[in-house]
């Protein structure tokens, strides 16, 4: 029996080259994912243990306690705890510090590569640097000069002697360039910028006047760090100061970026499952028929006494040999996946940083265990049907049709799998919130759905293609005989038409969901937004210079210019957004629906919530809500004024300004400007004097109503980009499920396609039947899967609109037309070769062959 399945894998390489295909797309993009996310891993470390390549230790203030109040004026790093650690044994060199953070400009004035943490700044330190040494120019020696690295320098287009635009919080700062450093700062590199400014500048921005915010130790050869560490932190103020071995600062580092490109990981993943899974069937259909073509053989064989036992062995023997073959080709092409990831996944804002592949084991068994384990597993049920062919269809010279009985249980179970699956969708268009639970409702019965669509498909298939035999019908002869062909084994269409099924089953229902949440969040957006141009900060630890928020008041043309101070609310319930606002100008720039009380009761202690945060916290209006706000640690009674509906521009609770900026974490700042303009208008005119008023600083974004609205549905585009990958892979596997199966029924209907050559076809309409034979299994499969994936997605939307009101079904329908026409194009290009192979076929030679 081995040596049959040997010869059976060598016979049949071609058939199996589809399989090998599909297994091979999984496997590569689980593969390739592991080792990018290994070989990114590796190259974060080792870029972040270069940059810190010359420190052994560094000092920096030891944070309060939790709850304590700030004090960055009472720092105890300054010259004379520099020249003290100098003294200490194994210390050769002490580089004090002031690091802190600035945000840049381009030479066009745009914001550039502005991210939290990944604009560092700090004072440049003279002579041998090793972290920032001088590539051209020389280094910044007064308060109007600036160095920064060649990546910031080619993404910003500067020149040495540019004026750099810059702000650290607050005030936007002009600065002449006089200097470029290279550096391997993971934060840079990783799509970052690097800004260096004289000592006694950097002391001033970051630190005080004469004092730092670290002091860096480099060791004297043969110093252990850690030892070292030690040695430092004897003669340290235990309650002020803190030192920290160099080797833990880089793996700080690079756990940081590898937290902030984790991600990367996810979608490509994602990729690598659903071509497994819909890879599955084609295996299935695949195996199904090898099986059915080598129905006498496998009788032989069992007439001359092979066991069941040794026949389902065969197949999963077989089957094992094609994952291998899989596996090996899916992890070379996973090798180049890897090499190309860093590229694709690199912008000008985000640049992984480069290395080495670095293949561990781990990758390699997954190869392995995904494409031996998938294909043998979906190889399983054709064994079985292989082990029980009875020794008397030996005599048989054609198939057997599946008996009256069987089809019944196939019908009542996917009967009762569709009921189950539409049943729970159903059950779900009450829910007024899109919690956990019900989260996990709709992914069951969306597949249920999807399984009962499955399991029905080839009760499903005799009525359907009949229905479309209308359309094939106008093609003549040729036109019924695709149908007939395609009615032939039901079964068989079934399971060919099932990969296109799910693919479009997945991205109908996500193109619609996705549809109609951006215009539901365009919509909620609108909804909530009075001001006809909003002011805010890029990032939530930044705040908006006081004065700028009194020159966009007193700018021409404003009317109403409401300051808002964005802070956090901790409650039982978690951690929620709070606004403080100003209560007499709020409803100029915010539309509030407040279903009970009203935001002019705002004040000291008094707060309005959200629908959404009163109803898990179990409160309505003249309640009392047990709370933390901002950085104040004291749990106190708030008192509910008003309930409003959700608003996206209110956040989950409103509280004065006044309180709200006294407790937050940058106190009393402010991180958006709401702008009524008078009449409404909106002009780049407007626009201008608004960049004007806050300085153009690249900490502040200015936004129109329209560029505001828009933003708030740019969530979409992560599963807009999931949905067309998802579409891709699935018609690249679809494409080759139906090049496979239609390749082996040319091969078995030789004869048929001989003997109607015999009576006249010729060869364009031997490849018109093949054609249409595949376009009507492209069609009744892409038919179910918009059935299904439009159901789900009306039943799934319910959880939406059960959280956000402003939610209602609306069909992409350009999106849902180019998936029909791709998946009836799909079928036509993959009946190319089958077809042009059914032509070629000799009359006399296809007739005399057995």
């Amino acid at each position: 029996m081995l040596t049959t399945a040997l010869r059976n894998f060598q016979a049949h390489k071609a058939r199996q080259l589809m399989t090998v295909l599909a297994v091979c797309l999984g496997v590569a993009f689980v593969s390739g994912t592991l080792v990018f996310a290994d070989s990114t891993a590796e190259a974060h470390r080792a870029a972040a243990s270069k940059s810190f390549a010359g420190i052994a230790v560094t000092v920096t203030d030891r944070e309060p306690p939790p709850g304590a109040p700030a004090a960055p004026h009472s720092s105890v790093l300054d010259d004379a705890l520099a020249r003290k650690l100098a003294a200490v044994p194994g210390v050769a060199a002490v580089r004090p510090t002031a690091d802190g953070s600035a945000a840049l400009n381009a030479a066009d004035g745009t914001p550039l590569r502005v991210s939290p943490g990944a604009n560092p700044a700090t004072g440049y330190v003279p002579g041998k640097d090793g972290r920032y040494p001088l590539a051209e120019g020389r280094a910044p020696a007064n308060s109007g000069e600036l160095a920064v690295d060649r990546g910031t320098v080619a993404a910003g287009h500067f020149r040495i002697g540019d004026t750099i635009t810059l702000a650290i919080d607050g005030p936007v700062m002009t600065k002449r360039l006089v200097g470029i450093v290279t550096t391997e700062d993971t934060r840079v590199t990783a799509g970052g910028t690097l800004a260096l400014f004289d000592r006694a500048t950097a002391q001033k921005l970051f630190a005080s006047p004469g004092h730092y915010t670290g002091i860096d130790l480099s060791a004297a050869p043969g110093t252990d760090q850690l030892a070292l560490s030690r040695r430092v932190t004897g003669v340290l103020p235990a309650d002020r100061a803190e030192a920290t071995t160099g080797a833990a600062q880089a793996a700080q580092q690079a756990i940081l970026v590898d937290t902030l490109t984790r991600g990367y990981e996810k979608l490509p993943l994602i990729f690598a499952g659903v071509s497994l899974f819909i890879g599955s069937f084609l295996i299935i259909n695949t195996f199904t028929m090898l099986v059915s073509r080598r129905t006498r053989e496998i009788a032989l064989l069992r007439a001359i006494g092979a066991t069941r036992r040794q026949v389902s062995r065969s197949v999963l023997l077989e089957a094992l040999l094609v994952g291998l073959v899989a596996s090996a080709a899916g992890f070379l092409l996973g090798l180049g996946i890897a090499s190309v990831l860093p590229g694709l996944l690199s912008t000008d804002g985000n640049t992984l940083p480069q290395g080495p592949l670095v293949i561990g084991p781990r990758p390699v068994v997954a190869a392995l265990g995904v494409g031996v384990g998938v294909t043998v597993l979906a190889a399983w049920l054709p064994s079985r049907k292989a082990a029980k062919v009875a020794p008397i269809e030996a005599m048989r010279t054609t198939d057997q049709p599946p008996s009256a009985k069987r089809s019944r249980i196939r019908g009542v179970a996917g009967l009762a799998l569709l009921a189950l699956g539409a049943g729970v969708l159903v059950s779900l268009s009450g829910a007024k919130d899109a919690s956990e639970k019900n989260l996990q409702n709709a992914m069951a019965g969306c597949a249920l759905l999807v399984a009962a669509l499955i399991v029905l498909a080839p009760v499903l298939a005799s009525p359907m293609i009949r229905l479309t035999g209308r359309l094939t019908g106008r093609f003549g002869i040729t036109g019924h005989l695709a149908q007939q062909n395609a009615l032939r084994d039901p079964r068989r269409t079934a399971a060919t038409a099932a990969t296109l099924l799910i693919s479009t089953a997945l991205v109908a229902g996500l193109a619609v969901i996705g549809n109609s949440t951006g215009q539901a969040l365009d919509r909620q957006a609108a909804a909530g937004l009075g001001a006809d141009y909003v002011i805010s900060s890029r990032t939530p630890t930044t705040g908006v210079d006081p004065a700028a928020v009194r020159r966009v008041a007193n700018t021409s043309g404003v009317q109403t210019a409401s300051a808002v101070t964005d802070s956090t609310l901790s409650t039982g319930g978690g951690v929620r957004e709070i606004s403080g606002v100003d209560p007499h100008t709020v409803n100029d720039v915010m539309k509030l629906d407040f279903v009970s009380g009203s935001a002019r009761d705002l004040g000291p202690g008094r707060i309005a919530v959200s629908s959404t945060l009163a109803r898990g916290s179990g409160v309505s209006t003249g309640g009392r809500l047990d709370a933390r706000l901002g950085r104040n640690q004291e749990l106190r009674k708030y008192t509910v004024v008003g309930v409003y509906k959700d608003n996206p521009v209110a956040h989950d609770a409103l509280g004065a300004r006044t309180e709200v900026a006294h407790d937050s974490y940058l106190p009393g700042s402010v991180q958006r400007i709401l702008v009524r303009t008078d009449g409404g208008a909106v002009s780049k005119t407007t626009e201008d004097r608004l960049r004007t008023a806050v300085g153009n600083s690249p900490l502040l974004t200015v936004q129109d109503r329209e560029q505001f609205v828009h933003d708030a549905a740019g969530t979409m585009g992560d599963l807009l980009t999931l949905m067309y990958g998802m579409l891709a892979i699935g018609i690249v596997i679809a494409a080759l499920g139906i090049m496979n199966t239609l390749a082996m029924s040319v091969a078995e209907r030789t004869r048929e396609i001989g003997a109607l050559r015999a009576i006249g076809m010729d060869r364009s309409g031997i490849r018109r039947m093949i054609r249409l034979e595949a376009v009507t299994v492209a069609a009744f499969g892409t038919l179910l899967g918009l059935t299904g994936g439009l159901f789900g997605a009306w039943a799934v939307g319910s959880l939406a609109n059960g959280a956000m009101p402003q939610y209602a079904l609306a069909l992409p329908w350009g999106t849902l037309l180019l998936v029909c026409l791709l998946s009836l194009a799909i079928g036509a290009l993959a009946a190319a070769v089958p077809a042009r192979r059914a032509a070629a076929l000799s009359p006399l030679e296809a007739v005399a062959e057995a």
